[in-house]
């Protein structure tokens, strides 16, 4: 891993009825557009659906890492993530984040642990932890699943 602070750098256009295209060094661009709930086509990318996104992939990395750390074997897991858009103080913001995790490991594994390493992956997930929302994880251990 590189020294701390990292950056990050995105950057986005658009004109006053077109799409939105998100680009970031290095990486391949995307268009978005409001979601339907802000009366957008729904048909794209948005900011909340990529938030909600980055929600699932940043678990998925963590426990990636945390997994190759203590050596636990594992074939898959699916991760679905849902965000809570409200109004709070006449503010517009995130409230809540629910992260469900299906996590398959081979036969003879441990499921308890696994439930360990799925709860360290969401305390240490850099996305949840730089929100102000409230990040409930749940999960379902499968043994001997391919």
């Amino acid at each position: 891993m590189h020294a701390f602070p990292h950056l990050y750098q995105a950057s986005a256009s658009a004109q006053p009825t077109s799409t939105v295209a998100v680009t970031s060094p290095g990486l391949s661009g995307l268009t978005t557009d409001a979601p339907a709930e802000f009366d957008g086509p729904g048909d794209l990318w948005s900011p909340e659906t990529l938030l909600t996104a980055a929600v699932a992939n940043c678990f998925i990395l963590t426990f990636r890492a945390i997994a190759k750390a203590s050596r636990f074997e594992w074939t898959s897991l699916d991760c679905r993530a849902e965000g809570s858009l409200d109004r709070v103080e006449r503010v517009t913001r995130f409230t809540a984040f629910r992260v469900m995790a299906e996590l398959h490991i081979p036969a003879g594994g441990d499921p308890e642990q696994a439930e360990r390493l799925l709860h360290k992956a969401e305390k240490g997930c850099l996305i949840t932890n730089s929100f102000v929302a409230e990040t409930t994880l749940e999960t379902r251990v499968i043994v001997g699943a391919g």
